[in-house]
C-alpha cells in the first residue's frame, strides 16, 4: 500500500508539473514616449546604471495589495531586467526630447566619451493594479566636458487607466516619460551654462 500511495503522490506531482510547465507567464515591457522631434542636437549621452528597490528587481510583477504588503505574480513578469527596461525608456525619450540621435545605454555607449552621463536611482516603484502607479526618483546628470553636475528628485503618481495589467505598465510608461522630461530640462541647461563657460556645478 505505501509503495502504491507512493506512486499516486509521484504521478500527481508529474501532472502538476506538467500543467505548470505548459502555462506561460505573461510577459510586459515599458514603451516610450511618442513624441515627434521638435528640436535637433548632436548631445551624446549614456543613461545607466539604474538601480531599484530589492523588493521590485525581480522578473516577476510586484503589486502593493494592502498597505506595507505586496504580492509578487509569478505568472506576469518582466519579458527583460526591469532596471534595464528603464535605462532603454528613458534613452529613447531623451533622444525624442532633445533630438540626438546619440543616446545610448550605459555600457553600450555609441560613444567613448559621451557628453553627460546620466544615473538614476529609483526609491519607489509602486503599482496598484486598476488604481495608481508611483514612481520616485534620484538622478544625476555630469557634464564630462568640465565635471558640472545637476541633480534632482522626481516623485510622480499617475492613475491607471483600466483594470488590466497592460493598463498598469502603460502608467509606469507614462511616469518614465514625466521622468525623462525632468531629465531632459536639466541637460539643456547644463548645455546652455557650458556654452557660456560657466564653471560652477548647477544644482
Amino acid at each position: 500500500m505505501k509503495k502504491l500511495a507512493t506512486v499516486v503522490i509521484l504521478c500527481a506531482l508529474a501532472v502538476l508539473a506538467a500543467g505548470c510547465a505548459s502555462t506561460s507567464p505573461q510577459l510586459y515591457t515599458l514603451s516610450p514616449m511618442a513624441k515627434p522631434v521638435s528640436e535637433t542636437s548632436i548631445l551624446t549621452i549614456t543613461v545607466g546604471p539604474v538601480s531599484l528597490p530589492a523588493a521590485v528587481d525581480r522578473p516577476q510583477l510586484v503589486l502593493s495589495v494592502a498597505p506595507n504588503q505586496v504580492a509578487v505574480d509569478e505568472f506576469n513578469r518582466w519579458a527583460s531586467p526591469l532596471k534595464s527596461d528603464i535605462a532603454r525608456v528613458v534613452a529613447e525619450n531623451l533622444s525624442l526630447l532633445l533630438g540626438s540621435p546619440y543616446v545610448s545605454v550605459f555600457p553600450q555607449s555609441v560613444s567613448l566619451s559621451p557628453s553627460y552621463r546620466v544615473t538614476i536611482d529609483v526609491l519607489r516603484f509602486e503599482s496598484v493594479p486598476g488604481e495608481t502607479a508611483k514612481l520616485t526618483a534620484i538622478w544625476s546628470i555630469r557634464s564630462t566636458a568640465d565635471g558640472r553636475v545637476q541633480e534632482g528628485r522626481t516623485a510622480l503618481t499617475e492613475p491607471v487607466r483600466g483594470k488590466t495589467y497592460a493598463a498598469l505598465i502603460a502608467a509606469h510608461s507614462r511616469m518614465l516619460e514625466g521622468l525623462s522630461s525632468d531629465i531632459a530640462a536639466a541637460i539643456r541647461t547644463l548645455a546652455a551654462a557650458g556654452r557660456k563657460g560657466n564653471p560652477e556645478v548647477v544644482k
